[in-house]
């Protein structure tokens, strides 16, 4: 709960810099706060569900910080999963509709019931692209390591359906040799 705290405190900080750094109308936006449900399914019968939140806030034209949690509980299990990941990116555009997207996170995943935490990394590069006036599409490759598991590479796929310049609905999936992850929800931009 403090680490929720904390975490939207940063949030609200950095929103004054944000509004400074909005991008033009009709290119792609790195200003949002999304939440909704998250679900996994690992190797064999394993699956988890839960919920999360998101979070990306715009320096400067090019660059944005971002981080995430989710809460996952592991189904017939008492065992739950936090996964925490901040990271920066820089974004170059390819043309109006487009960019090329970099990104590095610091990733904690922190599990119960004596499974302890995992401190990692992850690297990923791919774009973004308005694929119409209100849908915005991206693909992602990436990498995730850590010391105490093998570096694994994935791939990422999302979209975002905008109602509203400022409301949207996202979904993502994440593509990984022994779990594939996927998050839907409700997204705000600014």
């Amino acid at each position: 709960m403090k680490t929720s705290l904390l975490a939207l405190a940063v949030l609200a900080a950095t929103v004054p810099f944000a509004a400074a750094a909005q991008q033009a109308p009709g290119a792609l936006n790195y200003n949002y706060v999304e939440a909704g449900y998250a679900h996994t399914n690992g190797d064999g019968d394993a699956k988890a569900d839960g919920f999360g939140a998101n979070a990306s806030v715009a320096l400067t034209p090019n660059v944005h910080l971002f981080g995430g949690w989710n809460s996952q509980e592991i189904d017939n299990t008492p065992v739950d999963v936090d996964h925490w990941r901040i990271g920066a990116g820089y974004n170059h555009a390819l043309s109006p509709r487009a960019d090329l997207v970099a990104r590095a996170a610091f990733e904690r995943y922190d599990v119960s019931h004596g499974g302890g935490k995992v401190d990692g990394y992850s690297v990923e590069v791919g774009s973004r692209g308005m694929l119409a006036t209100n849908l915005e599409g991206y693909a992602f490759a990436g990498y995730e390591d850590s010391k105490d598991f093998e570096g694994d590479f994935y791939g990422r796929l999302g979209a975002n359906y905008a109602f509203t310049p400022n409301w949207s609905v996202t979904g993502d999936v994440k593509f990984a040799d022994g779990a594939n992850q996927w998050f839907v929800g409700p997204r705000f931009s600014w």
